[in-house]
């Protein structure tokens, strides 16, 4: 077995890596523009691990911590955000 590590290997095939990153991130865009931050959320909890900032608050601890603004739990957040 060989194994090969380049940390740039996307930039070697920006074609396919495009394809490879719109594929798996397009249902999440396509969720959230057609049922909302709420409604994307419930179909698909694994979005709510990447919500970073919602209603204004940082929901994310590290960026929260790097950035010295106060961090808030993703949930809370989420109920300051209008649903619809």
């Amino acid at each position: 077995m060989t194994h090969y590590c380049v940390t740039n290997m996307p930039g070697a095939v920006p074609i396919t890596s495009t394809y490879a990153l719109t594929n798996a991130t397009l249902p999440y865009v396509n969720a959230l523009a057609r049922e909302g931050v709420h409604g994307a959320v419930a179909a698909m909890p694994g979005l709510k691990h990447g919500v970073n900032v919602a209603a204004g608050a940082v929901t994310y601890l590290p960026v929260a911590e790097a950035t010295g603004v106060q961090f808030r739990d993703v949930d809370e957040a989420l109920s300051a955000v209008p649903a619809g």
